[in-house]
């Protein structure tokens, strides 16, 4: 009978380079080979060679009088070449400043990176007294407006796999997962979702860019507190909103599934 267990293979001197970066990536501050021996739990001998390989190849630099190494900007040059990120990026932003100045909101862009929500671009509102969320936040998607459509768009086994690995889905009783899948089909019929923010007063919008059915997409939000002047602006802002992200979907190259919102006059 033939063993159908998936083989391994070790690679020492690959886990040890990899071990290095990883470690410089979440450190507060460059590290002395003396600190990076420390953590890795590996000694200076081990590493001296890996340090020096790493400098030579432009991944991580020495600094000359204090001894301490830090990571350039190489590995983010390799991920950000062809990177879909960045075709996406480019694609949103006159889109999303011309939203943000129509609106007068601030909106922004968001993707999911394994298990987190990450805020991957922000265009901030013209007006003095404004609503922002910052790039590089992170948060558990269903804890977010624009989360839980980016998790409604998966496919079905890839939804599935998701919701049973999310500490926030898992801590959920059964009436409140039943709720959730309603929200799901609800919001990926219409291709956009609106609802009370979790993380601070107000309500929040997103709707769908790219196409489900290839993986291919991103949420565009934007935030807004109620009441006053904008007392029942946010279910104003789905029509624009959805025309923007339709924008971006396009200028990616991609044809999304369409969805009809009622057409509402805008007046900012």
């Amino acid at each position: 009978m033939k063993n159908s267990s998936r083989r391994t293979y070790s690679v020492p001197a690959l886990d040890k380079g990899l071990d290095i970066l990883e470690l410089l990536s979440q450190a507060p501050g460059p590290l002395t080979i003396i600190d990076l021996a420390a953590q890795l739990n590996r000694t200076r001998n081990e590493i001296f060679r890996m340090l020096d390989n790493l400098q030579k190849r432009a991944y991580i630099t020495r600094d000359p009088v204090a001894g301490t190494y830090s990571l350039t900007l190489k590995l983010y040059e390799l991920a950000h070449t062809h990177s879909p990120v960045d075709h996406l990026l480019r694609a949103a932003y006159i889109p999303m400043r011309t939203l943000a100045d129509t609106i007068h909101e601030s909106c922004h862009l968001s993707v999911l990176s394994r298990d987190m929500l990450v805020v991957i671009a922000s265009t901030e509102s013209p007006e003095p007294v404004r609503l922002s969320v910052e790039v590089g936040y992170r948060v558990l998607p269903l804890h977010t407006v624009s989360g839980t459509l980016l998790v409604a768009a998966m496919q079905d086994e890839e939804r599935e796999h998701f919701l049973q690995t999310d500490s926030s889905y898992t801590a959920m009783k059964p009436a409140q997962r039943t709720a959730l899948q309603k929200i799901f089909d609800i919001a990926l019929k219409n291709r956009h979702h609106l609802a009370p923010s979790s993380r601070r007063t107000g309500i929040d919008c997103s709707c769908l860019i790219g196409n489900p059915t290839i993986g291919v997409t991103a949420a565009l939000g934007v935030p807004v507190i109620p009441g006053g002047l904008n007392e029942g602006k946010e279910k104003k802002l789905i029509p624009i909103l959805m025309e923007t992200a339709d924008h971006i979907t396009a200028a990616l190259g991609l044809s999304g599934v369409k969805a009809t919102p009622a057409v509402v006059s805008f007046i900012a």
